[in-house]
């Protein structure tokens, strides 16, 4: 078992199209991926940079909307020149006569602009629009209790207790959606993990049933069993260096930290790469010609690495897709590795992700053995 699996994963490593996809290609999307979705969902939780165009005649209800603005969780930058304010993704521009226009009951028109394209860009539309609305209301609440709105009866308003308050607080140590490389290179990382085990472990295979290879194998005292398993244990080194290999360059290149239970990620992802390895298996063995086991491990590499957070962190998904990925043993690994890397919940919140991959793996296995085909 031991024979066959070691000539099967030097074989397999000395393939350039091997080499190509296991070493090459995950650090250009870990740079890809992590580049452009650095700061896609800083705004959801950060404070974003917007410049706000104040005339030197705003008055006393223009440093009022800053206040607010701020309190909504803003930067606000004031840029002293045009070409500055041009300058700024998130953009919002005060008329001129601001206070006197408001205290004459004129209409007045705040103009807001967004050029960003991450997606907070709403939630951003959104904290303005609270900054402005919360100010109207303040005016209207001074004039209602006979204080008249003035700089000091606003002041006042603002050391008023509120009636309503809402508490936020995170559920868990370091609760964010990650962003960026911490993204990036797991979610690669377990995307290249099933799509080298799936293509180059099942086309291999098929080729060896096509060429007689595996009709000579069954020729030989070796058992059904000792073949089968060899042949797994050559996809399952094939998935370790993968592995191993992405968390390096993950930690050299992109200086990803894997936080504290390193030990239960190395598990779960072992665990992850023998339930790959069983699965291309198993399409090695149903698989009736190399095009059609590419073109399955491709498409289900791609479709279950979206669906399961591979590209995109699933904590901004939608209720459903975040219940989907949790059938999906590329969302069981990436739920797992946001767990302990990200959220870093205790190497205890990945154990139930760690057993289920476990049995999976078995199943499957079991099943690629009764269908394993020598011609």
């Amino acid at each position: 078992m031991l024979f066959i699996a070691r000539k099967d994963l030097a074989h397999r490593l000395r393939g350039r199209e091997t080499i190509l996809w296991m070493f090459f290609m995950p650090v250009v999307f870990f740079y890809f991926i992590g580049t452009i979705t650095g700061g896609s969902y800083s705004g959801l939780t950060g404070r974003p940079r917007i410049a706000v165009m104040m005339p030197a005649d705003a008055g006393f209800l223009g440093d009022q909307l800053v206040r607010r603005l701020d309190d909504q969780g803003l930067q606000v930058d004031r840029p002293a020149t045009e070409a500055e304010f041009a300058e700024y993704y998130r953009r919002l521009r005060v008329p001129a006569a601001f206070t006197d226009s408001v205290l004459a009951g004129r209409p007045v028109e705040l103009l807001w602009a967004n050029d960003s394209e991450g997606l907070s860009r709403d939630f951003e539309r959104i904290r303005v629009g609270r900054a402005v609305y919360t100010l109207l209301a303040d005016v209207i609440a001074a004039d209602a209790m006979g204080l008249g709105p003035s700089a000091a009866s606003l002041a006042e308003l603002n050391a008023m207790p509120r009636r309503l308050k809402v508490e936020v607080t995170a559920a868990g140590e370091r609760r964010r959606v990650p962003t960026g490389y911490e993204q990036s290179v797991p979610g690669i990382m377990t995307m290249f993990t099933l799509l080298v085990l799936t293509t180059g472990g099942s086309v291999l295979l098929v080729i060896e049933r096509r060429q007689g290879m595996l009709r000579r194998l069954a020729s030989t005292p070796i058992s059904r069993l000792g073949i089968v398993g060899g042949k797994w244990l050559g996809m399952l080194g094939m998935g370790v260096v993968q592995i191993g290999f992405a968390m390096l360059a993950g930690t050299v290149l992109f200086s990803m930290d894997w936080g504290p239970d390193l030990p239960m990620i190395m598990a779960l992802m072992l665990a992850y790469g023998a339930l790959m390895a069983s699965v291309g298996l198993l399409l090695g063995c149903l698989a009736r010609n190399e095009n059609q086991a590419a073109a399955i491990g491709v498409i289900a590499a791609n479709v279950l690495g979206a669906l399961g957070g591979c590209w995109w962190p699933i904590e901004i998904t939608p209720g459903w897709m975040q219940k989907l990925s949790l059938f999906l043993p590329t969302g069981w690994a990436m739920d797992a590795l946001h767990k302990l890397v990200s959220f870093q919940a205790g190497a205890a919140s990945a154990l139930p992700h760690l057993v289920g991959m476990i049995l999976a793996a078995a199943i499957v296995l079991a099943a690629s053995r009764r269908v394993f085909r020598f011609e």
